[in-house]
């Protein structure tokens, strides 16, 4: 015995609409949250700005080891030129918006 009768489900196709428009968007703005620019960048600053700091306390004896280099300063604002050159790529250029939702709208009758 076969019953081909459907069965009622409790959402609409609507509601089913609107939720995976909802998550779409939590997921592109997580994306935009978790960019790889913006922990790299991040990192970058937040280190340079502490080598940095110690490159401008470093004593003599430091320097001399180094053949005369303050090699702290030098690479803290290394790293902080490139943190922030990570972070400017992010403001100037973010991550792309989801492409549009190309599901056919009600008035248009479903492809075969």
């Amino acid at each position: 015995m076969s019953d081909n009768s459907e069965h009622p489900s409790p959402f609409t196709e609507k509601d089913v609409q609107r939720e995976v428009s909802e998550l779409e968007g939590k997921s592109a703005t997580a994306a935009r949250l978790f960019d790889i620019r913006r922990i790299i960048g991040g990192l970058f600053v937040l280190y340079g700005v502490i080598v940095t700091i110690v490159g401008l306390t470093d004593d003599d004896a430091a320097i001399d080891k180094a053949e005369g280099v303050n090699i702290n300063l030098w690479t803290g604002l290394g790293m902080l030129l490139l943190g922030l050159f990570f972070l400017t790529w992010l403001k100037l250029r973010p991550t792309a918006p989801p492409p549009p939702d190309t599901t056919p709208s009600e008035n248009e009758p479903p492809t075969p």
